[in-house]
């Protein structure tokens, strides 16, 4: 820790006016959010007709068996592809966030992560971890590609961060700022996709990628309130804390019982 960047010392009272201060710009943030979720419910919605069929500790499900008999469904969209030994460390740290589901299944909402690889690498990282939220394996078939968690333009079109092959051909992609090339077919991506049934049918509402996870990551909801912040290059002020490069990607992420604390 750099101290000698901390804020300066001040009295009660300064600090109290200091505080009210920021108070007025986390109040407009807080409208802000109140709209963007209200458009965010406005958002049309999807049927689902394919059907998807996943493996859990019970043998093969369908998408409307994710729900436990509730009318809403989050998905994590879990990077653990077919072939690797353990799951994406940024992931699992999204991961070793989730806690008990009671919250969500008081307020009609089951949760679920979905991944390609086998379900007994599944099941046998989960223990690991200690994990207790439900996870199922996608392999075979099409969903992480027609949702784009994976992306493979032999499978499915891409659209990566909601930008399609060409688009990306003009912007680039956000790890080589290049575009979208045959050797980056197969990526795993990250995201969370919320769904809603109607008596039987299933209906996607939304999804998420990129930063829009990042809530749901490394505390960061945590992190934000504090002094040091998440100890990140960009933060301002610069100088402040010791860079970790614990942030998602980053080289410093390991799996959660890699860390010595």
């Amino acid at each position: 820790m750099t101290t000698g960047n901390l804020p300066e010392a001040a009295s009660p009272e300064e600090w109290l006016e200091a505080r009210r201060e920021l108070l007025r710009l986390e109040k407009e943030l807080t409208r802000a959010r109140d709209r963007v979720n209200a458009e965010r419910r406005r958002l049309p919605m999807v049927r689902i007709t394919k059907p998807y069929s996943f493996e859990g500790p019970d043998g093969p499900v369908g998408l409307l068996d994710l729900f436990e008999g509730r009318d809403q469904l989050v998905i994590h969209h879990f990077m653990f592809g077919p072939d690797w030994d353990e799951a994406c460390s940024s992931c699992s740290s999204a991961g070793d966030e989730i806690g008990n589901l009671r919250q969500l299944h008081a307020r009609n909402t089951s949760l679920a992560a979905v991944s390609r690889a086998p379900y007994p690498k599944l099941a046998a990282y989960r223990e690991r971890m200690g994990w207790k939220f439900p996870w199922y394996s996608s392999y075979p078939g099409d969903f992480n590609y027609d949702f784009h968690a994976t992306l493979d333009d032999r499978v499915a079109p891409v659209l990566l961060h909601f930008r399609t092959q060409e688009e990306l051909n003009q912007t680039g992609t956000p790890w080589t700022d290049g575009p979208w090339t045959a050797d980056m077919n197969g990526e795993e991506m990250p995201g969370i996709s919320t769904f809603v049934r109607v008596g039987e049918e299933v209906f996607h509402t939304y999804s998420t990628f990129g930063r829009g996870l990042e809530d749901f990551h490394n505390c960061y909801r945590y992190l934000d309130l504090t002094v040091l912040g998440r100890q990140e290059e960009w933060e301002e002020p610069k100088g402040r804390a010791e860079v970790l490069g614990r942030q998602v990607g980053g080289p410093g992420m390991r799996a959660p019982d890699q860390y010595d604390s």
